[in-house]
């Protein structure tokens, strides 16, 4: 019986699974975005959210934690340094699963994994800065447009 184990086996012993979640985690740290299947994809959420989320305080703890999971010292540099800070404001749901069809030779499912805020046809970087609720007629063309000169002025007096 399988009471209790919620996650996806993937067909593979347990050190075969550990050790190709941490090269797709690395090869996701390093390209930002990666084509896998959709159960690898979903498998690969679990496995890097909530490294991700120890990256976010930099200490030595944390830093050993995540070598110990991906064991690829550049790829830990990485994650520390640039992924944790643009992630540092986002409380969670850092990965994007996109599905892309049925692949060719043997019509798995594919999906593309991405972080989320590397995409910025998503997450342009206007934006966010820009925050439109006005619905009516723009203030330049409800006031009309009167010039008025010195030479009026002059005229009076």
């Amino acid at each position: 019986m399988r009471h209790g184990k919620k996650f996806n086996h993937l067909g593979r012993k347990t050190a075969h699974r550990k050790a190709m979640l941490a090269n797709m985690t690395c090869s996701l740290i390093e390209h930002k975005r990666i084509n896998t299947t959709v159960a690898k994809a979903k498998a690969l959420r679990l496995f890097v959210e909530p490294l991700i989320t120890k990256s976010k305080s930099d200490t030595t703890h944390n830093r050993r934690i995540v070598f110990s999971y991906l064991r690829d010292k550049y790829a830990v540099t990485e994650l520390f340094k640039e992924i944790s800070v643009k992630v540092a404001d986002r409380p969670g749901g850092y990965l994007r699963i996109i599905k892309l069809g049925n692949r060719q030779g043997d019509n798995a499912p594919m999906a593309m994994v991405e972080l989320v805020d590397y995409n910025e046809i998503y997450n342009p970087k206007g934006a966010k800065a820009k925050k439109t609720t006005r619905r009516g007629r723009s203030k330049k063309a409800d006031t009309p447009q009167v010039e008025v000169t010195s030479t009026e002025d002059k005229s009076e007096e």
